[in-house]
């Protein structure tokens, strides 16, 4: 394939990660798994010049561009090499026209921006969100260590902050190593397993993990906990909860149970819960804004009335949670994502509605203080976003 159809072909792909962005549709890494498997023409050399294309362009524009070209384009002003590209060759794109639509560059939508801004976040730490994301691992620690697992991959990283985490040079083929499917280690961020340990879970406790969607979090808390006690992991798509149970079973775990939950209804399936639990950890539906490392085109779907229905459901999810709590137990509020509506905002709205609760400062290894929480960021942590708070119920 040549150079210039390469072009041509991120162009086309763009197109429909744009329109599915619009229309709520596929995920960018969905849409290009399932384009590929139909040019399988296409060799591993053109798939990676044609993915790094479509990412780079996509990192590149904050608005949802007018179109796949419109984007590429917006690239091209940039670099003469791509530009050249354009040259009209059987394939290939058609040679650039004089005031023919191109697409701002940015970091975000101008709404978004400014809502970053308003949450303290300057122009670096917005820039740093849309950086390549790196490869990073939880290693079990019921089954290896991380001397053990770091002597499997080259170039292979300890962090400071995180005892069980190694970073991976990005790309390397991890699930399916013998040593994944033998559950020595889970494929999870630095930082959600830095933000797992401050819940402060330990043996023999009663925990739940409300939204314990495919439960990283929860294999995370129950390798604090050794294996012992009790925890509950809730969620309400059952899709996703159905894949918590084998990835417990490949990690020698045995304490922990599932709950399906009627979204709205929580509280009714959790009735029996009620003033039980020592530990209860809410990683709420949000807006990802911390992720966008990973699925940086998650920007152009975000809209101000979704943030909206994400606070909401943040709120009462925390409210649900609140029940839940014995006298002198903890709430952990987590959240991926950077704005202040939905982390440190959050928890005062929390603990002005919720009299007899109290917000404890987390001492941590990385972060920085945010409200009464911490917070985590791609530039100055190197993980992916997050903030965490610590909420108690008094005795």
């Amino acid at each position: 394939m040549t150079p210039s159809a390469r072009v041509q072909m991120a162009i086309d792909v763009l197109d429909q990660i744009i329109a599915a962005a619009r229309n709520r549709g596929a995920a960018a890494d969905v849409i290009l798994a399932r384009w590929f498997a139909e040019r399988r023409f296409a060799g591993s050399k053109d798939r990676r010049a044609i993915r790094s294309l479509v990412y780079d362009a996509i990192r590149h524009c904050g608005e949802v561009p007018q179109s796949g070209r419109a984007a590429l384009l917006a690239l091209a002003k940039v670099d003469p090499a791509l530009a050249a590209l354009f040259d009209g060759t059987r394939y290939g794109p058609a040679p650039i026209a004089e005031g023919e639509p191109v697409a701002a560059p940015g970091v975000a939508p101008a709404w978004l921006e400014a809502a970053f801004e308003a949450s303290g976040l300057d122009a670096a730490e917005r820039a740093a969100l849309l950086d390549r994301a790196p490869l990073d691992l939880r290693v079990n620690r019921g089954k290896a260590t991380v001397t053990a697992i770091a002597a499997m991959f080259e170039g292979a990283a300890t962090l400071p902050f995180a005892p069980d985490a190694l970073r991976l040079p990005e790309d390397t083929p991890v699930d399916r190593t013998p040593a994944y499917l033998d559950g020595l280690f889970e494929v999870q961020d630095a930082g959600s397993q830095l933000v797992s340990a401050l819940a402060g879970a330990a043996p023999g406790m009663t925990v739940i993990d409300l939204c314990a969607g495919g439960g990283g979090k929860t294999l995370a808390l129950t390798a604090e906990m050794d294996n012992r006690g009790t925890i509950l992991a809730c969620d309400v798509d059952r899709p996703r909860l159905s894949r918590l149970m084998p990835r417990a079973e490949r990690a020698g775990i045995s304490i922990a149970e599932t709950l399906l939950l009627d979204p709205g209804r929580e509280a009714d399936r959790l009735a029996d819960w009620r003033d039980r639990a020592d530990l209860v950890l809410v990683d709420a539906p949000c807006s990802g804004t911390g992720t966008w490392r990973r699925n940086p085109e998650a920007r152009w779907r975000l809209t101000p009335s979704q943030l909206d229905r994400y606070v909401d459901t943040q709120a009462h999810l925390l409210d649900v949670a609140a029940r839940l709590v014995r006298p002198g137990g903890t709430l952990i509020h987590i959240v991926c994502s950077l704005l202040d509506v939905e982390g440190a905002g959050q928890v005062e709205r929390f603990l002005a509605a919720q009299p007899g609760w109290s917000a404890e400062p987390l001492a941590a290894p990385a972060g920085r203080p945010r409200g009464q929480g911490l917070r985590l960021t791609p530039r100055h942590d190197t993980t992916d976003g997050f903030f965490v708070a610590k909420l108690v119920r008094q005795c």
